[in-house]
């Protein structure tokens, strides 16, 4: 290793606005344009859809808005691995930081490669995922998979190249997407068929909970039955939501982080949130709940492209979603390499990850992060690693909450430039919705929970074992 790796330091490069896009484009992938299918099927019901997605957006702000206070206190690279490391020891944060690599952001990275691919397949559909490059077997790799590696290895070479490059790239596709999402909802409103509306949103219909298979059948729920659905139903949208403390993790890259890093995650959720909403309610205008349901492949903005530009509308999402998933993938990648430094600098991860290049990025941890979501893009199983684990995304995220409440208590004289939003009762509402959330989850969807659960467990045993090991590359 170099002297003059040893001797570089993060740079001050993000702005406000650079913070912002990074937290309001990680969170901006291809969720948004699918998960309302799969939504649609387990309520039944335009306005239950649209009660997911007020649940989840609120759920988001009130952390976001917690968040802010925990950005404040501990403005370093490293975010939510800070957090749960200053609440609750090492051991904690490193059981987040393994289940973070292993599985939440690489995995994550994947599976938004390969929505990139899935998506350009529609202009160019050699690139299709049903078109195999390689065969052994029963087990295949796809040009979508090629193509998704591709991706995540060039985005990983232009945040190599220093903290200006990931952040341009950020900044500029997070304002395109987001302009062109406003656009589409513009846009459908504009074709809004009342006809449509009236049969989502009557008296008869708006407010029946019930099952909605493809084929348009229907099968009513047992009274605590619904709340396991409305839980199932939040696992899209939460996974759509996800990122949202991107900018945290970056702090020490952030100008003046005790006042933006909190400002970013505000201002990048609300914007997001108030997006996802307009989009579902114009969705609800152009397409009945039925047709959302039985959308082929779940990709239900494709429908409602069509209804509005005609055929030509598939090729305009298209291109929308590939600037979605390559801006995604970008906040994604520069975000998750500062979680490894970190856990690097407290000994916890291999030595150089904890190690900046001379652009003062943290290039193998960079590059390691791609091999690993390289991996999942060639296993094509990160989809379902991504619903194993929301239930444990949630976990964490209501930990490093009550750890606002435990740090008042057991450390009251640390400076604190910004309190919660609405400190205690935000913060509150939001452990409360997330533990209902988890205990549903646990309750009606084990395939959703105990998978995710038993790999973050898994942390434990090899935190003692990183504990007595000097690991080395």
């Amino acid at each position: 290793m170099s002297n003059q790796e040893n001797s570089q330091d993060f740079k001050k490069s993000l702005g406000l606005l650079d913070a912002t896009m990074l937290v309001a484009g990680s969170m901006i992938g291809s969720g948004i344009f699918i998960v309302s299918s799969d939504i649609a099927r387990n309520t039944g019901s335009a306005a239950w859809l649209m009660v997911v997605w007020v649940i989840c957006g609120f759920m988001t702000l009130a952390a976001a808005l917690s968040y802010g206070e925990l950005s404040a206190m501990f403005p370093k690279a490293g975010g939510q691995y800070v957090y749960l490391k200053e609440a609750y020891g090492p051991m904690v944060s490193f059981t987040f930081g393994w289940t973070f690599f292993a599985v939440i952001q690489t995995a994550t990275i994947a599976a938004v490669g390969v929505a990139f691919s899935k998506f350009t397949a529609y202009l160019f559909p050699v690139l299709d995922e049903d078109v195999y490059l390689l065969v052994i077997g029963a087990y295949h790799i796809s040009s979508a998979q090629v193509l998704a590696i591709f991706v995540i290895l060039l985005l990983t070479l232009i945040n190599t190249g220093g903290v200006k490059n990931g952040k341009t790239v950020q900044t500029v596709l997070t304002l395109i997407k987001i302009l062109s999402l406003v656009l589409l909802v513009i846009f459908g409103f504009a074709a809004f068929d009342m006809e449509v509306w009236n049969q989502n949103w009557s008296s008869a219909n708006r407010w029946n909970l019930q099952q909605l298979k493809v084929d348009g059948s229907t099968a009513d729920y047992a009274t605590f039955g619904a709340f396991g659905a409305i839980s199932a139903a939040m696992v899209g949208a939460l996974f759509s939501s996800d990122s949202w403390h991107s900018s945290s993790a970056v702090a020490g890259e952030i100008k003046k982080p005790q006042r933006n890093i909190g400002l970013s995650l505000a201002l990048g959720t609300l914007i997001v949130t108030v997006i996802y909403i307009l989009t579902n309610l114009m969705y609800t205008g152009v397409l009945t709940i039925e047709e959302m349901a039985s959308a082929p492949k779940d990709r239900v903005a494709m429908l409602v492209a069509q209804e509005i530009f005609g055929p030509v509308g598939i090729a305009i999402l298209a291109i929308m979603i590939m600037v979605s998933t390559f801006g995604c993938n970008n906040g994604l990648i520069l975000a998750g390499a500062r979680i490894y430094y970190s856990m690097a600098k407290d000994g916890l991860f291999f030595k150089k990850t904890g190690t900046l290049n001379k652009n003062a990025v943290p290039a193998y941890a960079l590059w390691l992060q791609a091999a690993i979501a390289s991996m999942w893009c060639l296993t094509g199983k990160y989809g379902d690693l991504l619903d194993m684990i929301t239930c444990v995304v949630v976990i964490f995220y209501v930990l490093c909450i009550i750890g606002i409440f435990w740090l008042r208590y057991k450390r009251p004289d640390l400076p604190r430039p910004y309190s919660a939003f609405g400190y205690p009762f935000v913060p509150a509402v939001y452990i409360l919705m997330g533990i209902s959330f988890i205990i549903l989850l646990v309750i009606y969807k084990p395939q959703f929970t105990w998978p995710g659960i038993i790999i973050t467990l898994l942390g434990i045993p090899l935190y003692y074992f990183v504990k007595q090991k000097d690991l080395k590359t």
